[in-house]
């Protein structure tokens, strides 16, 4: 029996020995970082060591240096930090990371259609009609500002309601912003008492809030286990189904109703073209429509709602630079209407927004992208088909490019003179071909809908409240815990 144990523990520690020898050698084709243990990779470092934050990215860069690997279990994610290291990867190399990361998480709850998780044609053929048929229904134009400045004003109305009682201002935030997005997509808006809206942003809530979990790191260790056992992934998977059942019924519904009139909306433009497609190699299908909408409903009202959440809390705690907004808009607009034009003419109202935008960057990490071919970026080989994550937060707290990064100052948006000055390291909404779609859209949403507020309401602390927390949840995305506001009126605060 000895005998045959010895030859035995001799083949395991040989086999041992030649797969520590292979993971060392495809480890040494990356940037270094993290020590990389077997089956969590270098998780570890955050679990175990600097926590799981806003800065955990920013941390790490510290010391492992702009351009470094995180290995998850046995899967290598590099990571860009420092803003000439992510310019050099997002712009200097647009085309080689123009690919978008997958893992085994977004494999299980995502089909590779529509626009943010695929690749390749499908992707460009996908994007391009997007951008193009967002163009065709006003995007940038006139005609989408009158319809913005609409759930605008339907907004002050709900915050009216409250009689500058405390309230919760999420859900009609979310309820407002999400019916700019609606209307362009399927041409009508939700009231916000609608049971399906409710269920949808309910859905979009619990996947969000899932992504960066401990339920959701497992499942990228131990997909192969976790597909079989019960847990909140599969109530993601319930949830997913839930937005894409919207979008189906919508889709039903009008291509019962596109004979009768013309082309109103997304989806109608979608139809359309799938009809003129015949080619059956078409990436123009219903499953691409349904995953389409679900990533223009995604990217345009979780992260715009969210950016208004943190607008909220951020003045409600600073009355002073509030009042600044308060003058600005009273001195140059008087009682006439607000227009998106008009942010040149209010230097201090534009300079704010832009730093609520840096100082509460809304997304724990910048979108992930692949590479489409081997590429170098630094003093670093990274090889084709590597998932890259830059790290926009990092960027907006660089003591290199802002003088006060920790503290909330519209003055670094303001030159001398009182000017309104873009900044180069302002890359909110990404960069190279990936960047966002519709920044046009958010940038006009963000200025009307909180200037139109702002013409209303001062916006207070409860009674008895001293200060509202900023700190941060993190999940996909970084909200704010939940709090209240009072929107008084300002003809009675006078």
């Amino acid at each position: 029996m000895v005998a045959i144990q010895e030859p035995l523990s001799a083949l395991l520690a040989i086999l041992l020995l030649l797969y520590l020898m292979k993971r060392w050698w495809s480890h040494q084709r990356y940037p270094p970082g993290p020590l990389s243990l077997p089956i969590i990779g270098g998780l570890w470092r955050i679990r175990f060591g600097i926590g799981l934050n806003e800065r955990t990215i920013n941390k790490m860069s510290k010391q492992y240096g702009n351009v470094y690997t995180l290995w998850l279990g046995d899967m290598p994610i590099v990571l860009l930090s420092g803003f000439e290291t992510v310019k050099e990867g997002l712009i200097g190399h647009s085309e080689e990371l123009s690919g978008k990361g997958s893992s085994p998480y977004v494999t299980f709850i995502k089909r590779g259609k529509g626009i943010t998780f695929s690749n390749g044609d499908l992707w460009k053929q996908q994007r391009r009609f997007a951008v193009v048929t967002m163009r065709k229904l006003g995007t940038g134009r006139k005609s989408m500002e009158s319809q913005i400045e609409v759930d605008a004003q339907k907004l002050v109305e709900i915050f009216a309601c409250e009689k500058g009682q405390p309230f919760d201002p999420a859900l009609p935030i979310i309820n407002s912003v999400s019916n700019v997005t609606c209307n362009m997509l399927f041409g009508h808006r939700f009231p916000l008492e609608d049971e399906n809206f409710k269920e949808l942003v309910d859905s979009i809530e619990f996947i969000t809030k899932f992504g960066g979990s401990l339920g959701h790191i497992l499942f990228e260790l131990f997909p192969w286990i976790m597909k079989r056992l019960p847990g909140p992934h599969m109530k993601v998977l319930e949830r997913t189904k839930i937005m894409l059942s919207l979008g189906k019924k919508e889709i039903l519904k009008h291509k019962e109703e596109l004979s009768s009139h013309e082309p109103q909306d997304f989806i109608d433009y979608y139809l359309l073209h799938i009809e003129k497609k015949k080619d059956p190699t078409s990436t123009f299908d219903e499953d691409s429509l349904d995953d389409c909408i679900s990533d223009l409903f995604i990217a345009g009202t979780h992260v715009s709602a969210l950016f208004m959440q943190w607008a909220i809390l951020l003045l409600t705690n600073r009355p002073d630079i509030q009042d600044k907004i308060i003058k600005e808009i009273d001195d140059v607009l008087g009682s006439s209407s607000i227009c998106y034009e008009d942010h040149k003419q209010l230097p201090y109202t534009n300079a704010v927004f832009h730093e609520i935008m840096r100082y509460r960057f809304v997304v724990f990490m910048g979108i992930g992208r692949q590479t489409t071919k081997d590429v170098n970026i630094g003093r670093y080989f990274i090889p084709k088909e590597t998932v890259v994550i830059p790290d926009m937060y990092d960027i907006f707290y660089d003591p290199q490019h802002w003088e006060t990064p920790e503290e909330f100052n519209p003055n670094h948006f303001l030159d001398k003179d009182g000017n309104f000055i873009t900044r180069k390291e302002f890359l909110l909404f990404g960069a190279g071909a990936r960047a966002c779609l519709g920044e046009h859209m958010g940038r006009m949403q963000h200025f009307l809908f909180l200037t139109s507020l702002l013409k209303a309401f001062h916006l207070q602390l409860p009674p008895g409240v001293k200060e509202l927390s900023e700190e941060t949840v993190v999940g996909m995305f970084l909200t704010p815990k939940p709090h209240k506001i009072c929107a008084v009126p300002r003809e009675s605060s006078s």
